[in-house]
């Protein structure tokens, strides 16, 4: 099976403005005569490649635990996109998008956009910077694309994904109770060349 890895690498990926940097401090090393290495770790749950859940708005919406796992597992569509996306351009692209849906390139909704692809029966949109939207937009786009229910995959690497090609998309979050969002580890397989009898954990 052909795996493309697009996550972030966390201690390196960009930081979202504001928000604290993750940091690894070691809590016992074998070069220190301890029996083995441990780590502790402090992170905001929005650092590096993660998933933005309901909850991250709405604070009666389904956290990151109660996420449904079929938004987050399944064929999606990889469409290469910069700048800004306006409502009408979004309106363009539904006929070739899939309900999982990575905008690969420095793209930035619109609340038309958001607006549009909430519309659409879209279960997970993803993006490479850390957030959807820019500043000015970002309350207004997330409510809008959360408050349906849709989750969000935000500061992905899509340097090895082809635009236009329908993958297998797992990105599953951590599961952490109540909580707004968990980091992911992303991983894109080519539909077609996955052997479905292979014994995976070979």
């Amino acid at each position: 099976m052909n795996l493309i890895d697009i996550t972030r690498e966390l201690m390196k990926a960009p930081v979202y403005p504001g928000d604290p940097a993750p940091q690894l401090q070691p809590l016992t090393r074998i070069s220190l005569g301890d029996s083995s290495n441990t780590t502790a770790i402090s992170a905001c749950l929005h650092n590096g490649t993660h998933m933005d859940a309901p909850r991250h708005f709405f604070p009666e919406g389904v956290a990151i635990d109660k996420v449904d796992l079929d938004a987050c597992i399944g064929e999606c569509t990889v469409v290469e996109c910069d700048g800004v996306l306006l409502g009408d351009r979004a309106e363009d692209l539904l006929p070739h998008l899939k309900k999982r849906v990575l905008f690969k390139g420095s793209v930035q909704l619109t609340p038309s956009a958001a607006f549009v692809l909430s519309c659409a029966g879209i279960l997970l949109l993803g993006v490479e910077s850390s957030s959807v939207a820019p500043p000015q937009y970002a309350e207004d786009v997330h409510r809008q694309l959360l408050g349906t229910g849709m989750v969000l995959l935000e500061g992905l690497d899509l340097t090895n994904a082809k635009a236009g090609e329908t993958y297998l998309l797992m990105a599953a979050p951590v599961k952490i109770a109540g909580a707004d969002g968990a980091p992911v580890r992303a991983v894109l397989a080519e539909p077609n060349r996955i052997d479905w009898n292979e014994r995976l954990w070979r």
